[in-house]
């Protein structure tokens, strides 16, 4: 490839920045865009019948913030809390509102950034998420991290539905 060349290919590639955190002892992340902040988890309170995947609900400064054990959401195990987990608060669009969503992780590692050129597609073997889920592959560090979208992971509509289901 020609300096030229080189060049040309920087030019059109995007770097974004994104939050990058442990489930279990697997690497996913988000974009950094979407998350709110990084909080140190300190309980949640149940709601009686709701699905496995949401964990309870809790105050942010008074806010009731639904939290979600994102292990389950993606078909693991319940997350098994400890004095790393944390809560990232993210933010959605949906239908024109905005929504806000704690997430359970084991710990957050950090902020990287992330060529655009950089990120593979995501396998349709193997990753056993669901493909919709999965906004590809990325290699940072000798780590592979799968690159959630936050969009089709925390569907409202379908995290509603769900939630529906379960009061049937």
């Amino acid at each position: 490839m020609t300096d030229s060349a080189r060049q040309s290919a920087a030019d059109t590639s995007s770097v974004q920045q994104f939050l990058t955190f442990k489930i279990r002892h697997e690497c996913f992340a988000m974009e950094l865009s979407q998350t709110r902040e990084i909080i140190e988890y300190d309980g949640v309170t149940e709601v009686p019948l709701m699905p496995g995947f949401l964990s309870g609900v809790i105050n942010l400064r008074g806010e009731v913030v639904p939290v979600i054990d994102l292990s389950v959401r993606l078909g693991r195990e319940p997350l098994d809390i400890n004095r790393r987990t944390c809560i990232i608060i993210v933010e959605l669009f949906s239908s024109g509102q905005q929504h806000t969503i704690g997430l359970l992780a084991d710990s957050v590692s950090e902020v990287c950034d992330i060529d655009s050129a950089d990120i593979e597609s995501a396998p349709a073997f193997g990753a056993k998420i669901r493909a919709e889920f999965i906004r590809g592959i990325a290699k940072f560090d000798d780590e592979f991290i799968v690159i959630l979208d936050a969009d089709k992971t925390l569907s409202i509509r379908e995290l509603a539905k769900l939630v529906e289901s379960e009061l049937e």
